[in-house]
């Protein structure tokens, strides 16, 4: 039975209570004022001020009225880059907030597979992929308080004085309003906590039953709940990052954040089940259970870097201007993260797991593992940050103090889920076979 030591314990509690003190510390500092937003974006230019534009402007012979014409657009958009600007603590704790939820979310689909499917080779995992999902109801009430008090620093259209200058919005606010808002996010959060809590509940039951009804429970609810997230991802996707940029829209979308979240689950749970192997846990669990998740890793890689090319290349070629302002930002102010996430993504998993015996060799799954979730974790931030920070974004203390907490919590969380029941299943049907899984 694994023991959860105390110094992961109190290494989780030091990474919280750091993450704590930095996310405090970026909210704290942001700037207040006009003036100290206008000097940090100085700072980060180069130092050219107001007086250096001026001064070009007289040289260039611009008229005085043209001038002050300009100063109050420039005034309107001295605001808007103060907004930015604050809005950057909210935007990393929400990047790091939204990882490693989606983490505990894309294992327990892949849980909920297993069961639906009837899989013979996976049971031998159950408890490490329920323990990885032990995150999810902590980490997703956190997700959702932040959508919801996050207001206009992530949501323009929560703003009735925007939305009353623009038809669009105002044609969108029958789906785009705040109270729907709210329930739509409620639904999702209790519904994936519901299914979490009774598949664990059966599973645990059905090491001491008399026949299999706790497994066959199971099997009802994990077709019920794939069905269920099927409905819900998608508006998931749609109004926790789409409605960040209320104007643009891609049919892709949500399958682009269901790829990411399936191969990051399936990464952790095969990087936990190589740890505590390791430490002789897991003597059930062979090399083709790690060849499978390797697979997996691979295969996942490749669907989401179908569905990324599928989404850009179409948006490159039609070429329309209100869809092609999304990735405009992003290659011009995040140029090396957004095709470097794609090295991560694609390229380093496609080499290094191509062969199938590297997918037999821990260290190979490990190494590629911290790719896809360093990868994955940049995706993440460039589907927030260009949307709410803009150009104005940094890699510092918010984001930093952000994946320390949640690291911190997410170690907590899963390492003490762990400790609570023996690791070897019972009583499944399939288990035998699964133990036994060889090809």
């Amino acid at each position: 039975m694994y023991v959860f030591s105390n110094r992961l314990k109190i290494a989780s509690f030091v990474l919280m209570a750091l993450g704590i003190i930095g996310l405090a510390s970026g909210f704290l500092t942001v700037p207040k004022t006009v003036d100290e937003a206008k000097a940090i974006v100085a700072s980060q230019q180069g130092g050219h001020g107001e007086s250096h534009g001026e001064a070009i402007l007289d040289e260039l012979g611009v008229p005085k009225s043209v001038q002050n014409t300009e100063e109050a657009h420039g005034a309107e958009h001295d605001l808007h880059v103060l907004h930015q600007l604050q809005s950057r603590p909210w935007s990393a704790t929400m990047v790091a907030a939204f990882f490693f939820m989606m983490i505990a979310l894309g294992a327990l689909v892949f849980y909920a597979i297993q069961y639906a499917s009837q899989a013979g080779w996976s049971p031998v995992l159950y408890r490490v992929i329920e323990g990885v999902t032990a995150y999810l109801l902590p980490g997703s009430i956190i997700v959702l308080l932040i959508v919801v008090f996050a207001g206009t620093h992530f949501y323009p259209w929560q703003d009735k004085e925007l939305v009353a200058g623009d038809q669009i919005l105002q044609d969108k606010a029958v789906y785009l309003n705040f109270p729907f808002f709210v329930i739509r996010a409620l639904i999702l959060v209790v519904g994936w906590n519901l299914y979490r809590y009774f598949s664990r509940r059966n599973a645990l039951l059905q090491a001491d039953a008399v026949g299999y009804k706790p497994y066959k429970e199971n099997f009802k609810i994990s077709v019920i709940f794939l069905l269920f997230f099927l409905v819900t991802e998608a508006p998931m996707a749609w109004d926790w990052f789409m409605s960040m940029t209320p104007h643009w829209y891609s049919t892709m979308f949500a399958w682009y954040i269901f790829a990411s979240m399936f191969v990051t689950g399936i990464t952790v749970v095969a990087l936990v089940t190589i740890y505590l192997k390791g430490k002789g846990l897991l003597p059930m669990v062979n090399d083709r259970h790690l060849h499978d998740l390797g697979l997996y890793m691979f295969a996942f890689s490749i669907f989401w870097t179908y569905i990324w090319f599928g989404q850009f290349m179409l948006i490159w070629y039609a070429n329309i201007p209100e869809e092609v302002t999304y990735f405009v930002m992003r290659i011009q102010e995040y140029n090396g993260l957004f095709f470097g996430m794609l090295v991560l993504n694609f390229v380093f998993p496609i080499l290094v797991l191509m062969n199938s015996d590297y997918k037999r060799i821990p260290w190979f799954v490990v190494t590629t593992g911290i790719m896809i979730l360093i990868g994955h974790y940049i995706d993440v931030f460039q589907l927030v940050m260009p949307s709410t920070v803009g150009p104005y974004w940094q890699f510092g203390i918010p984001e930093i103090a952000a994946i320390c907490f949640f690291s911190g919590l997410f170690v907590f969380v899963v390492g003490t889920a762990l400790a609570k029941v023996p690791l070897r299943v019972k009583g499944d049907p399939f288990i035998k076979e699964s133990e036994n899984y060889h090809y």
